[in-house]
């Protein structure tokens, strides 16, 4: 690649993130270290970061826990190329693999069937609104896609917690993030689906909840 990419510090690795792709935030590592805590007590898991973005998430589960395989995917050429760079340099490439799609249609042929233990995502959570008021500052260096969630912020987790239980084993995890103030939106999805035990959250060190994680029934 030709872009210049800056470099950042994201749990126990360092990832390259630079043009078309958001910045590895240390917001989600509340995420990461819920993650390796909902795996604590299963060997070698099958891990799927959906939205994976520069490949943060997964990459730091995969080199945190060397028995895990771990499946990363996002929607554009920028995301996957970065992701697969960052896998190639951080030496995890025979446990990572990357898919490109719309959702989890970028894995499907990778998978082949196989089902997680763990799922987890840091999706879009800000509303189109306010990415065209307050918070149009982001877009200054980083892609709308990367925040942009519909007219809610939550589109893209209405349709993680539907297609998600197609990719998890019986008794497998969901976690993922969510923004300030959206955590009784997300329980209503996902007592709405049907598929999912009672939510719990993570709070981050303001006690504001910020990531959700519940297991498939």
């Amino acid at each position: 690649m030709t872009d210049v990419l800056d470099l950042h510090r994201f749990m126990s690795i360092t990832i390259a993130a630079g043009p078309g792709v958001l910045a590895p935030r240390a917001e989600t590592e509340l995420l990461g270290r819920t993650a390796l805590d909902l795996l604590a007590e299963t060997s070698a898991p099958l891990v799927i970061d959906m939205c994976c973005g520069s490949g943060n998430l997964g990459l730091a589960i995969a080199d945190a826990r060397t028995d895990t395989r771990v499946f990363l995917s996002d929607l554009t050429d920028q995301t996957t190329t970065q992701a697969r760079e960052n896998t190639k340099r951080l030496g995890l490439g025979d446990r990572v693999t990357v898919g490109q799609g719309d959702m989890f249609a970028g894995l499907a042929t990778a998978l082949d069937g196989q089902k997680a233990d763990l799922i987890v995502c840091n999706p879009p959570y800000i509303s189109t609104a306010k990415l065209e008021g307050d918070s149009a500052h982001l877009l200054e260096s980083e892609p709308r896609e990367a925040f942009d969630a519909g007219a809610y912020g939550i589109a893209l987790h209405q349709r993680l917690i539907t297609d998600a239980p197609l990719y998890l084993k019986s008794g497998g995890w969901l976690a993922f993030e969510f923004g300030v103030g959206q955590d009784r939106q997300v329980a209503l999805l996902l007592k709405r689906s049907g598929a999912y035990g009672v939510p719990s959250f993570a709070n981050n060190e303001q006690n504001v909840p910020r990531v959700a994680y519940t297991q498939l029934l």
